[in-house]
């Protein structure tokens, strides 16, 4: 393995645990917000919004892929979490086409929502409780986002996805 590869699967492997840390300190906030104290040591910090958080891109994730290399790409895109895993799915999305998915009856709680995407452009991703909108998100491909979510009642989420151009998806739902 080359040193520029070496180097990528390292830094996917730091911002995969890095998302697992965050969610650890931030899963009971509605989010959670660095700041700097002046010693150059970064604290979280309660904030008002959503609990969002976003991996580094990686340059090599431009290309889509289909088969087994796409369950592998799903499977390295979805950082682990560290609550039970209800719900996943992964695709290849072409230019124009988008595609609606619904989750297994979830019981109330806090949900950290993962999603993924693969190609040179975005996706469109949307989670929805009924009508309520919970995630509306365009999303950069190379990139994956966590979206903390609070489902008050017992619920089925549908999820859609959406491409302009070819890309591949990846998302999973679990309880934190």
């Amino acid at each position: 393995m080359g040193s520029n590869a070496a180097r990528s699967v390292m830094a996917r492997r730091l911002a995969r645990a890095a998302v697992v840390l965050l969610i650890a300190l931030c899963g009971s906030l509605s989010g959670c917000e660095y700041t700097d104290d002046g010693d150059g040591r970064p604290e979280a910090a309660p904030t008002a919004s959503a609990g969002n958080v976003v991996l580094p891109p990686d340059p090599e994730l431009e290309q889509t892929v289909t088969g087994e290399a796409l369950q592998e790409w799903a499977m390295s895109a979805l950082p682990e979490s560290q609550g039970k895993s209800f719900y996943s799915s992964s695709g290849y999305l072409n230019a124009g086409e988008s595609k609606s998915e619904q989750t297994v009856q979830l019981p109330g709680g806090t949900y950290a929502v993962t999603l993924a995407c693969r190609g040179t452009r975005r996706v469109m991703f949307a989670v929805k409780v009924g009508e309520a909108e919970l995630v509306d998100l365009t999303l950069g491909c190379a990139n994956a986002r966590v979206n903390v979510v609070q489902l008050e009642t017992d619920a089925v989420l549908s999820i859609t996805v959406g491409s302009r151009s070819e890309a591949n998806f990846a998302y999973r739902v679990s309880k934190l």
